[in-house]
C-alpha cells in the first residue's frame, strides 16, 4: 500500500510534457519530446520507474503467496 501511495505521488509530482490543447491539433511536440529530463526531473522519472518495478513484484509475490 505505501508503495502504491508514493508511486502515485511521484507521478502527479511529475510536469506536463506538452499541452493537451495542442496534442489534440498534431502541434506542440516538436521541441518539448527531445530534452533531456535533468535535475529533480530525473529524479522524478528514475524513482518512478524504480517504484513501478517493486510495485510489479510485489503484485507478483502476493499472487504467488496467496495461490499457495
Amino acid at each position: 500500500m505505501v508503495v502504491a501511495v508514493l508511486l502515485i505521488l511521484l507521478v502527479v509530482l511529475q510536469p506536463a510534457k506538452s499541452n493537451a490543447a495542442s496534442t489534440l491539433t498534431g502541434g506542440g511536440a516538436d521541441q518539448q519530446g527531445r530534452q533531456k529530463a535533468r535535475g529533480f526531473e530525473a529524479f522524478l522519472i528514475k524513482a518512478t520507474s524504480v517504484l513501478g518495478f517493486v510495485f510489479f513484484a510485489l503484485a507478483l509475490a502476493l499472487a504467488y503467496l496467496s495461490a499457495k
